[in-house]
């Protein structure tokens, strides 16, 4: 069996999607389905069974076994960069790490999760090195202090553990996101309801649209946690971009291009977002290649084409 938390999500569920398309079907989703939208990016799946993650976390802390397992990937977070209630955020994301690490570990289960570039705030190195973290809101902060915890503890991790540093990924199965869904999911939306995108004015130093960030596409996400898997021998913190910043501009016209529409406009930079905003990130991808991962990623005219493309099937 493989265990999915945070299964029914946006990488959870495309990284079910991925084991699905492996033939594995052993899969145990873990999820709060509070949320019911998060239900529909399972319509289309072959799991085993579907748990509760309040009655999944009981039952950890319990001692319950669930079976043979290979593997848990750990997805499930609060992803909220907006949200300032930290108490909640280390509950949801670092304590709750916490407790699925150390049941793997007593049971010797491979453990991969899903850290965050967010780890990095405005550091521009981007290197999984402690020098180089500096996180700017609570989200960050719960996913640098868990890599932490796991740096820390070196004698007493799973047999395999491994904390992947997601950059700005996008692509199917997002919609339940709202606002923290990805700016090609908005202008798409944008355009399908007023005909016009609109991005931020320039902020932090940086032109109209031109803030940089590394954006990668879900389907090459899911690609690197496989890899993981296929690879038991590997562990560590590695960063999951593709290595290149590009521009929302050139996000921006990915979208024009697949609607064939040309409008785009720019709105004021939200003073509250000046604070705790990443105007720039692209994944150093070093130890990952050095790692022996050689997975190719799209870039984002490619990743959105196919993102829209995906979008337009489905409904």
């Amino acid at each position: 069996m493989i265990i999915v938390t945070g299964g029914a999500g946006f990488i959870g569920s495309n990284l079910v999607a991925a084991l699905n398309a492996r033939g594995r079907r052993d899969i145990l989703v873990v999820d709060d389905l509070s949320d019911g939208r998060k239900c529909l990016n399972l319509a289309r799946l072959q799991v085993a069974d579907v748990m509760d993650k309040d009655t999944f976390r009981h039952m950890l802390v319990n001692g319950a076994s669930f079976g043979p397992v290979d593997a848990v990937f750990h997805q499930g977070a609060c992803a909220s960069t907006t949200l300032w209630d930290g108490k909640a955020m280390m509950a949801a994301n670092y304590d709750y790490s916490k407790d699925v690490m150390a049941w793997c570990a007593a049971r010797k289960i491979r453990f991969i999760y899903a850290s965050s570039a967010a780890v990095y705030g405005r550091r521009t190195a981007f290197t999984e090195d402690e020098g180089a973290e500096g996180p700017i809101n609570p989200y960050g902060y719960s996913k640098w202090q868990f890599d932490q915890y796991v740096r820390a503890h070196p004698d007493h991790l799973p047999p395999q553990t491994v904390g992947l540093r997601y950059f700005n990924v996008y692509g199917p199965g997002e919609t339940h996101k709202d606002n923290m869904a990805s700016v090609a999911f908005h202008l798409d939306r944008q355009l399908r309801e007023g005909g016009e995108a609109r991005l931020f004015k320039g902020s932090h130093g940086y032109g109209d649209g031109e803030q940089l960030r590394d954006f990668i596409y879900v389907g090459d996400v899911a690609a690197v946690n496989l890899w993981f898997l296929d690879h038991p021998d590997v562990s560590g913190i590695f960063n999951v971009g593709t290595g290149k910043a590009e521009s929302f501009n050139q996000v921006a016209r990915a979208v024009l291009a697949w609607h064939g529409a040309t409008k785009l406009s720019y709105i004021p930079f939200p003073p509250a977002l000046e604070a705790a905003y990443q105007p720039f990130t692209q994944a150093d991808l070093t130890r990952l290649r050095q790692a022996g991962c050689d997975i190719a990623f799209k870039d984002v005219a490619l990743g959105v084409r196919i993102y829209l493309d995906r979008m337009a099937q489905e409904h």
